[in-house]
């Protein structure tokens, strides 16, 4: 059986699961004092309010978005430190410090929650109170607390940004800004009218055309849920599921391991918002067994990370980008997954053609059939698993339900079969005897809150970023569009071909060390646009979504792209490989 296989040591599985926890959840570890209870806490209040939304509370967009940004923004200061590693001197130590909260952190997250709650706070006073003069009617004429309120969250959202995903979208977000201060003053090719402080504050913080755009709505209203989703299936077990059921299919063929890591990854990929995550999910099992079968070690790493980024590729979440994608382009989530399908197909079948070409090379076999499970009770003893991502599916795509009820139903049908897993193991096994029937029900009760805070703890990084990606979507509105359009069709000299090319290079450079998500908003609000406007200048017509599609595949192969590639350096620690070489 596959348990009884290698499995990477204790330390290359801790730092794989440290990159991931880094880059998801926050670099903090906190085994005593308040923060060990309140960092989970507020992640599962979030995600309790969440699952409240389309079920029980009925709330203004609006305040559900500033909702939604300030939970976010809490986690953030809480869970990452200000330096990534603490320094020299009680100044760095302090700057750095992982095992406790600050109280500088504690401060900071207070003022950025309080600024991202300004806004819901001003319109929850407009509806108690219909003499009060909120935020809506000072449109276009902030008052100072307004400016105040909006450059404090700026400036922390983009230190949160920096915090919890790297300096790249907080240096890019920063430049946009300057830019659209001192557009005029450029050169007669890249300017355009400057903005004013008042006008760059109504747009960017008191509308829903900067900070609290779409991107921020989908995350709050759909993505949320899918990635909670994500979470109970992960802590019920679904990821070894999964694995075990792609060995007992590709296992004993040529190069069974790197095939088996492909359909592995594929169906986690389906469900998981993160290829980091998926990366350490099923390359905590594949990769081990690649190498002992005779890939070399950054072979068996690389294949991973290809596999666990396709899956992102692959529907019905797609890194939780489809939905940004159905409302960036104004098609049905539907139009979305057609789209995407085959493409994703595909990717697969290509990489299964790879990694058997990789084995005959190499002369690698595939696993003994003893020493691997047995397809049909392998597939009987998982079949719960599959129950919810099938009704989940059949919700999409079959009944056209919206994507935040079908993950909301999907959800609760999950919550439902997690005890009533437990309760059948007790009733059928010896081990369950052991624990009881109490136990089984402490059981269920921890999963479906550790689910409940890792739902939170995965979220916050998403959510940081959409809101930051809504400045960059801000300025373009702003004037910037064109000047992109115009500098892309002089690099190329208006070749189409040239574009796509330049346009690829751009989604690579910008999506490195960013989240799916936010890769694809500011492919969107940057590329995306020129490939449909240059495209129809050169004679050529294509579906808009083809655009998106384009820039949004390009962007997520930053994940393996050096010199970041954070699901390489995560496959690299599993592998004992050079990250660079995977």
């Amino acid at each position: 059986m596959i348990e009884e296989l290698e499995h990477p040591d204790e330390e290359s599985l801790s730092e794989a699961q440290r990159i991931a926890e880094d880059a998801e959840g926050g670099s903090r570890h906190l085994d005593k004092g308040v923060g060990k209870w309140l960092i989970p806490g507020i992640a599962a209040v979030w995600s309790i309010f969440q699952l409240m939304l389309p079920s029980v509370i009925l709330l203004d967009s609006t305040i559900v978005r500033s909702i939604h940004l300030t939970f976010a923004i809490v986690l953030v200061f809480l869970t990452h430190p200000m330096l990534k590693k603490p320094r020299k001197g009680k100044l760095g130590q302090y700057l750095g410090a992982k095992d406790r909260i600050t109280i500088l952190d504690y401060a900071t997250a207070i003022v950025a929650g309080a600024a991202a709650f300004y806004i819901a706070f001003e319109l929850i006073m407009m509806n108690v109170n219909p003499g009060y003069s909120g935020i809506e009617t000072r449109q276009g004429r902030p008052a100072l607390r307004d400016v105040v309120f909006g450059v404090v969250l700026t400036i922390l959202l983009l230190e949160a940004a920096r915090r919890s995903l790297g300096p790249a979208l907080a240096v890019v977000a920063g430049i946009f800004i300057l830019y659209s201060f001192t557009a005029a003053r450029m050169p007669l090719a890249f300017s355009f009218k400057s903005v004013s402080l008042t006008k760059y504050i109504s747009k960017m913080t008191m509308s829903t055309e900067g900070i609290f755009g779409v991107p921020l709505y989908v995350s709050a209203n759909i993505v949320f849920l899918f990635v909670l989703f994500g979470a109970l299936l992960d802590k019920a077990g679904a990821g070894k599921y999964f694995v075990d059921l792609a060995f007992s299919l590709m296992g004993r063929f040529k190069g069974g391991p790197a095939k088996a890591a492909v359909l592995a990854s594929g169906l986690t990929g389906m469900v998981s918002g993160s290829s980091i995550a998926n990366t350490v999910t099923t390359g905590t099992f594949t990769i081990p067994l690649m190498k002992k079968v005779g890939y070399p070690d950054y072979k068996a790493g690389a294949v991973e990370v290809a596999v666990s980024t396709n899956g992102q590729l692959m529907p019905p979440i797609m890194g939780a980008a489809a939905f940004i994608i159905a409302e960036t382009v104004n098609v049905p989530y539907i139009e979305v997954i057609r789209a995407a399908f085959i493409p994703a197909v595909i990717s697969y079948i290509a990489l299964l053609y790879i990694v058997h070409l990789e084995a005959s090379k190499l002369g690698i076999e595939g696993l003994p059939k003893s020493e691997l499970p047995r397809f049909f009770p392998t597939l009987k003893s998982g079949l719960h698993f599959l129950i919810p991502v099938v009704f989940l599916i059949v919700s999409l795509v079959v009944f056209r339900n919206s994507p935040a009820l079908a993950a909301f139903r999907a959800i609760i049908a999950m919550a439902i079969l997690i005890p009533l897993e437990n309760f059948w193991k007790v009733y059928k096994s010896e081990e369950g005897l052991k624990i009881g029937w109490k136990g089984a029900v402490r059981k269920s009760l921890m999963q479906i809150w550790e689910a409940l805070v890792a739902g939170g703890k995965n979220m916050m990084g998403i959510g940081v970023a959409v809101a930051a990606a809504g400045i960059i979507v801000g300025v373009v509105t702003f004037g910037l569009g064109g000047i992109i359009t115009e500098a892309i069709e002089f690099l190329a000299g208006g070749n189409f071909f040239l574009i796509l090319v330049i346009t690829a290079i751009a989604s690579l450079i910008l999506g490195m060390g960013l989240p799916t998500t936010a890769t694809y908003i500011v492919m969107a609000a940057l590329t995306a646009p020129v490939i449909l406007e240059l495209g129809v200048n050169s004679g050529v017509v294509f579906p808009i979504i083809a655009a998106h599609l384009f820039v949004f595949f390009f962007g997520i192969l930053a994940d393996d792209t050096p010199p970041v590639g954070l699901a390489a350096y995560a496959a690299a620690a599993i592998a004992k490989s050079d990250p660079i070489k995977t």
